[in-house]
């Protein structure tokens, strides 16, 4: 939070009746929102700080949470908005993150996991809403443009005829296995952006966080961005029983389910390899590239599937493995070093 912040916060506080409100930080993502924790007598809400200068904007959160919110899903409540100031006041859904639960308690890893797959399959049961985006083959591959212009400068390697090939056989090969299912994806899927509300029922005890960016693609992206979580391991066996699950509820045959799950699977973590490059050499954020082994474990795995032959070899002709060596190249980079 700016200097410069401070004032219209706590204008937009008073209006909103909690101007005498204690604040307490919140950890953030990689994005340039901010989050903090107001408490005052009687109950806490959360206070999100989108500033429109640095390219943040509430008006998508607004807009997917009120669908969410209309369909019985456990996003917050909204309790004042400054859409123009870029500020939300929003209802705390509290502490209970599924990556801290799991962390406290791994044998807690497998029904915790089942009961947002079960939570997922329930979301996309519904159509996406006409106002998204369409995540279809030509936006996937969109999405990979950080590959060639951060991953590959920041690890100091030329960017090869291979490399370029790797966004164009994306948006090809989705196109081949895609059935044209289209359901509302989160997109930021994963176990820090889940609340556990068990005093709620069904779907509605995954109380869910960042959901701005979402998208209408296919209903894998969300269950690969949950189980290939590039923060922490989730074990295979939990992977395959979620899998299954999702499969079982939405009456889905796994032999077509799979291999575009696995596409799903390869195009997400060469983006998100690309995006810690970029947060590291532009946002001064290099803390993300610790994840990258286990982002690049993930495409491996991925591309091993039979129907990626052509995207495994232009990835492993291109794309070299991001060793602590070439982590390192990126720091250099930081701006903040």
């Amino acid at each position: 939070m700016t200097d410069a912040r401070l004032p219209l916060i706590g204008e937009f506080l008073t209006r909103a009746g909690w101007g005498g409100a204690t604040r307490v930080p919140l950890a953030g993502d990689a994005s340039a929102r901010r989050y903090f924790r107001l408490r005052r007598a009687g109950g806490t809400a959360v206070l999100m700080d989108a500033d429109p200068a640095r390219g943040e904007r509430v008006d998508r959160f607004l807009e997917v949470g009120r669908w969410l919110l209309a369909k019985g899903f456990s996003a917050p409540r909204i309790l004042a908005e400054d859409v123009p100031q870029g500020f939300l006041l929003l209802e705390d859904l509290g502490d209970a993150l599924v990556a801290h639960l799991v962390a406290e308690d791994p044998d807690r890893e497998r029904s915790l996991y089942l009961a947002t797959t079960e939570f997922l399959a329930d979301l996309h049961r519904h159509p996406p809403p006409d106002f998204l985006a369409q995540g279809d083959g030509a936006a996937l591959s969109a999405l990979l443009g950080f590959v060639t212009e951060f991953y590959l400068p920041g690890i100091d390697e030329p960017v090869t005829e291979a490399a370029l090939r790797i966004a164009p056989l994306i948006g090809d090969l989705f196109r081949q296995l895609d059935d044209g299912t289209r359901v509302l994806s989160l997109r930021d899927f994963h176990a820090e952006n889940l609340i556990w509300l068990p005093d709620r029922i069904g779907p509605a005890r995954a109380g869910i966080l960042d959901f701005q960016d979402a998208f209408a693609t296919h209903p894998a992206y969300d269950l690969v961005s949950l189980l290939q979580d590039a923060r922490r391991d989730v074990t295979l066996a939990t992977e395959g029983a979620c899998i299954a699950t999702y499969c079982q509820q939405n009456a889905l045959e796994q032999s077509r389910f799979l291999p575009v799950y696995a596409l799903l699977g390869a195009q997400r973590a060469l983006r998100i390899l690309a995006i810690f490059a970029r947060l590291c050499m532009v946002g001064g954020k290099p803390q993300y590239l610790a994840h990258a082994p286990r982002v690049w474990r993930a495409l491996q795995r991925n591309l091993a599937h039979p129907a990626l032959v052509d995207l495994a070899r232009a990835v492993n002709e291109s794309l070299p493995e991001p060793t602590p060596e070439r982590r390192q190249r990126i720091r250099e980079k930081c701006p903040t070093r």
